[in-house]
Formats: C-alpha cells, sequence, structure tokens
C-alpha cells in the first residue's frame, strides 16, 4: 500500500511521521526547506506534561537536561511589587518543559534519521493534489519536479498552509489577537528556575505585561506584551526595554548577552473542515491560538497523537468513515472549546480599567486565569477530554466512576508491562491499539509468572486476546479514584475509553468495537446487548453527520462554535484555480 504523505517538515509533521512509525505505518515527508533549521534562541515552545512525554517517547530524548530544554521549578505572578501567587512544581505538579524549537526539531529529526519507514523530501513544495478512490497523487517542485503517490496525505505545512487552500477549506477568526516583542537574553535573574508573571511593572515604561521563563545555560526569554496594532518595535526601543525591566527587577541593570529579538503576534483561527477524503490538516493549517499563555504547539501535537493511530487502523485494514471522522470531530471541538475560552476570558484580563478595576478580587480573578493559562491548567491550558467523541461505548451496568471521565487523558501511573518491567503508563502508548490495564494492589510483591495465573488474570488475558484488534494487558497497583479489579480500555493517544468494575468479556469487546469506530451509540436493538455486534455480520448504520460521501470525504456540517460565527479578516483563502495535470504514464 502507497505510504501516508505529511506536506511539512516542522514538529508537527515529524512528529506525526514518527507516531506513523511507531504504528509500522511508512510516510514520505515533503519538506520545502533544506532539511535544517535556523537556530533562533527567541523562538521557543512551553509543552504541557502529556505533549512533552509524547516527543520525549518518539524521540528518545529526555528534555530538561542542561542542554535540551529546561523544566521550571516554579511559577511566579506578581502585579506591580506585589507578589499575588506562587507555586511549586513537583511530582503531583509536573512542570511544563521549555525548550528551543530548534532543539526540539533537531531532536526529532535525529530519530528520523533512523526510522526506516520515514523518508523526508527535502526542497519539494507541493503544488498539485488530486484523490481518487484508491488513493491520492501530489506533485512538487524544486530541484526535481515529483510526482508523489500517496494513502492518505496530511497537511501540516503551518498558517499559511497550501494543502487548505487546494483543498478550498475557509480560515476564518481574529487577527492579531495579541502581540509581543520577544528578546532571548543571558543573565542572571533574582529567581532561578522560575517562570514569572509580571503584570503592571512598576518602572517607567514597563507595559502591561512582561513575561520571563528560563532556558538551560542561563538563558531566559523574555516576552513584553505590546498593543495589538501598534507601531513598529526598533531594536533600540528593545534594548531600552530590556535595560528597564533587568533594571526594574534586580535593582540595577546586570550583565547580560542579548542573544536574539523578535516580534510575536498572536491569531486566533479555526478551519471549517480538518478532512476532506484522504486529505487533513493538523497543526497550525487547521487552527491558530496562543493568547493569554495558551501554547498552540500543544494541541498541534495533540492533533499528530490523535490522528496518528486512527490513520495507521485505516492503513492497515481499509478505511473507516466513522473512525477517520471522528478526529475531525474531536479535534476541532476540543480546540474550539480552547478558543472560546480564550475569547471569552480576553475582555475580563485585558479590558482595561473602569468600575471592574475597583471590583474586589478582580486583579486575582485575572491573575489566576492566566496562570491556567501559562502552567497548562482548567479551560485555558489544561488537555482537551473528548466527552462527546462518537466513538465513545453506550453506558452499562458494568462501567464505573473512576478520577478520569471517559475520554480524558488518563494519568501516567506506574504499570507492570508482558516482560515484568515496571515502566510508565505513557511508555506503552502507540505500541498497540488499545491498552487494558487492571487494577490490582499488591501484585508488586509476586512474581509475575505467578500472578498471571492466578485469580481473575487468566479470564481477563483471554478476553485481551479476543479483542476485535491487538491490545496489551498491563497492571498497575493502583490508579486514581479506582477500586481493586478495575478494568481500565485506553486509546492509543491515552484517552480513556472506559473503566469495567471487574473483567466484562462482552462490554470489553463492545468498548473497544466502539473505541474502532465499528460501532453507534444508539438505543440498543431488541435482545442484543448496546454496543454488541449484531447478527449476520450486519453493517452498523452511520451517525448522522459523520458518515462519508463516497469516496471517503467527511459531510460538511453546519458550524455552530462561536470562533466560526467571527468574519474572516482579509479574502477567504481561495481553492486551486485550474484542475491539477494528471502524471504522464
Amino acid at each position: 500500500m502507497d505510504p501516508v504523505i505529511v506536506v511539512g517538515a516542522g514538529p508537527v509533521g515529524l512528529t506525526l511521521a514518527l507516531a506513523l512509525a511507531r504504528h509500522s505505518v511508512p510516510t514520505v515527508v515533503l519538506d520545502e526547506g533544506p532539511g535544517k533549521d535556523e537556530q533562533r534562541p527567541a523562538r521557543t515552545v512551553v509543552l504541557r506534561e502529556d505533549t512533552a512525554a509524547l516527543v520525549e517517547r518518539l524521540s528518545g530524548v529526555s528534555f530538561g537536561g542542561p542542554e535540551a530544554g529546561a523544566r521550571w521549578s516554579g511559577w511566579r505572578s506578581m502585579r506591580r511589587k506585589q507578589v499575588m501567587r506562587q507555586l511549586t512544581f513537583s511530582d503531583e505538579m509536573p512542570s511544563p518543559l521549555h525548550v528551543p524549537q530548534h532543539v526540539l526539531t533537531s531532536a526529532l529529526r535525529d530519530a528520523i534519521a533512523d526510522e526506516r519507514l520515514v523518508k523526508i523530501a527535502v526542497e519539494s513544495k507541493l503544488d498539485t493534489l488530486e484523490q481518487d478512490s484508491s488513493g491520492l497523487t501530489a506533485h512538487t517542485r524544486g530541484p526535481k519536479d515529483t510526482w508523489w503517490r500517496g494513502s492518505y496525505l496530511v497537511g501540516c505545512d503551518g498558517p499559511r498552509s497550501t494543502v487548505r487552500k487546494l483543498l478550498d477549506i475557509r480560515f476564518p477568526g481574529r487577527t492579531a489577537v495579541e502581540r509581543h516583542a520577544v528578546a532571548a537574553l543571558r543573565t542572571e535573574l533574582p529567581w532561578p528556575g522560575e517562570a514569572l508573571l509580571h503584570r503592571s511593572p512598576p518602572w517607567p515604561g514597563g507595559g502591561p505585561e512582561v513575561t520571563a521563563r528560563p532556558l538551560p545555560g542561563g538563558i531566559w526569554r523574555i516576552d513584553w506584551l505590546l498593543s495589538p496594532r501598534g507601531d513598529l518595535v526598533t531594536p533600540d526601543a528593545l534594548v531600552a526595554r530590556v535595560r528597564e525591566t533587568l533594571s526594574g527587577w534586580c535593582g540595577a541593570t546586570p550583565p547580560y548577552d542579548l542573544l536574539d529579538t523578535g516580534v510575536h503576534t498572536v491569531h486566533h483561527r479555526l478551519a471549517r473542515r480538518w478532512r476532506v477524503g484522504r486529505c487533513f490538516l493538523a497543526g497550525d493549517a487547521a487552527h491558530l491560538l496562543g493568547a493569554l499563555g495558551t501554547q498552540g504547539l500543544d494541541e498541534s501535537l495533540r492533533d499528530a497523537d490523535n490522528l496518528a493511530w486512527k490513520l495507521a487502523l485505516a492503513w492497515h485494514h481499509g478505511p473507516s468513515g466513522a473512525l477517520l471522522d471522528s478526529y475531525q470531530t474531536e479535534r476541532r471541538a476540543a480546540v474550539a472549546a480552547r478558543l472560546r475560552a480564550a475569547d471569552q476570558s480576553l475582555p475580563l484580563v485585558r479590558g482595561g480599567g473602569g468600575l471592574r478595576s475597583y471590583v474586589p478580587g478582580a486583579a486575582r480573578g485575572q491573575d489566576a486565569l492566566l496562570t491556567d493559562g501559562h502552567v497548562g491548567r482548567g479551560q485555558l491550558g489544561a488537555p482537551g477530554a473528548y466527552a462527546d467523541s462518537p466513538l465513545s461505548p453506550g453506558s452499562s451496568d458494568s462501567t464505573v466512576l473512576v478520577a478520569t471521565e471517559p475520554g480524558a487523558p488518563v494519568v501516567d501511573v506506574a504499570v507492570t508491562a508482558p516482560d515484568g518491567s515496571v515502566v510508565r503508563l505513557r511508555d506503552r502508548l502507540g505500541l498497540s491499539q488499545l491498552l487494558v490495564v487492571l487494577v490490582a494492589p499488591g501484585t508488586v510483591v509476586w512474581d509475575r509468572r505467578h500472578w498471571m495465573k492466578a485469580g481473575i488474570m487468566p479470564r481477563l488475558a483471554a478476553a485481551v486476546t479476543a479483542l476485535p484488534c491487538p491490545a496489551e494487558l498491563l497492571v498497575s497497583e493502583s490508579y486514581p479514584g479506582a477500586a481493586a479489579h478495575t478494568v481500565l480500555l485506553v486509546r492509543p493517544d491515552g484517552h480513556l475509553v472506559a473503566a469495567l468494575n471487574g473483567v466484562r468479556p462482552a462490554e470489553l469487546y463492545a468498548a473497544a468495537e466502539a473505541a474502532l469506530g465499528r460501532a453507534v451509540r444508539e438505543a440498543p436493538e431488541k435482545g442484543r446487548a448496546k454496543g454488541a455486534p449484531r447478527k449476520g455480520g450486519e453493517a452498523p448504520k452511520e451517525r448522522p453527520g459523520t458518515g462519508s460521501n463516497g469516496d471517503g470525504a467527511a459531510r460538511e456540517k453546519p458550524c455552530t462554535d462561536a470562533q466560526d460565527d467571527q468574519p474572516a479578516h482579509g479574502k477567504p483563502d481561495a481553492g486551486p484555480s485550474s484542475e491539477p495535470k494528471k502524471p504522464s504514464p
């Protein structure tokens, strides 16, 4: 079968290629650049616990060392001269990972260099795309014009996505929601290892807000909030800001080495569709966000993690309209919720003076919102859950409640793997199509060869073997909110499918079928348990609004997101001016 074509060799495209390779799917990555990344110390990314674990798992690099990114020791929030909030990161509250983007991309490229299933085609810019019933054909121009044949194609090619334009997908939203002046410099600040958000700093010209985030080697990234549509920031003005800020924090300007500068503008946009037939959008090609401390790359990497296992199933076992459509349903809803939360919070945080300034607790409420966005909590920062996913199984008497709601990311507990080793749960993601975790206190004191044959384990192992796809059985001493003998079914991207009370082979099978897009949530037929296979191999009915139109393309549904009701700034993306040429025989 033809490989998956990934357009774009940034962190999202490279992560998707590595995730597909983990599922034994070959990919071709079309890189319009030379295959090297410019080193820009001021261009950094902040990753939350789940996305940091994803790139570490795929790249084989443990970030957070002396040269490969920083994990903050704490978070400090100030307003004028007052400390509003302090957090200390720990195992219970993991620190975000702060890493230069070129370091992250380089680690992913190094991992791909050792991966036989991934090919990177440099200096290859996509200009033509054509789909048919069995695959698609793409043409790239560069030193050598080339036709590529693929099974699926994913556009990870950024805000000005060529794939999105060729598919004629609109990209509405808001322009210049926030604008920041950025500098990377080597110096010493009074709070080593801590990230700082300082609102209304008391020195002249301090501006409304400044953020300092540490990097390895004594380097700091400093961001100053600017007017969304203000004047250009000159080099002299930026150097003056650096001196004033360092002097305000340290009492006098300490020695510093200015490494890099820039201006970062935040836009909020959401593509109308994320799937057209065999083509998908991911990352900045599908959405833009980043106001109030939220991190766009976080959501982009979650796109790749969500899509990889679904494409892998389609590649190995044939396309499933419900499964592939669920990518847009789940991810677009999660990003839309994040955009709505940011847009609703902006007037509260950036609204200026007026009566709101005198409301008791207003400043602390604003600070709490900003802290959530920066450290990855609440509606602004926490990973989204797929509670209304079409892949969710129907409820039954066997389902139980644990601390993780169905559709939410699982907690990264320690588990015992099939070889007897004790690893983290996230380390096993992506190795098989599903994970089955038994909560069994006390098993750590037994030799695995004994407890694998004792109690409920033989029956559970047989139920896992009988599932409709490969699954791995793991055992955990405990899981938050779970009683002994609770069985958790986990998707390859780490989201909980269901928690069952004990070994329930029929319910476990039905939940697995639903997670693979082979069952629908509907009223059960008489004489058939909800989610169980139909007699005679009858195909399940498609969910309204999520089916395919014969060529595998998702039907476009009316958009009801508040974000989509806003008009796009500028002209909508134009589609191709003519039909693409077919390759020569």
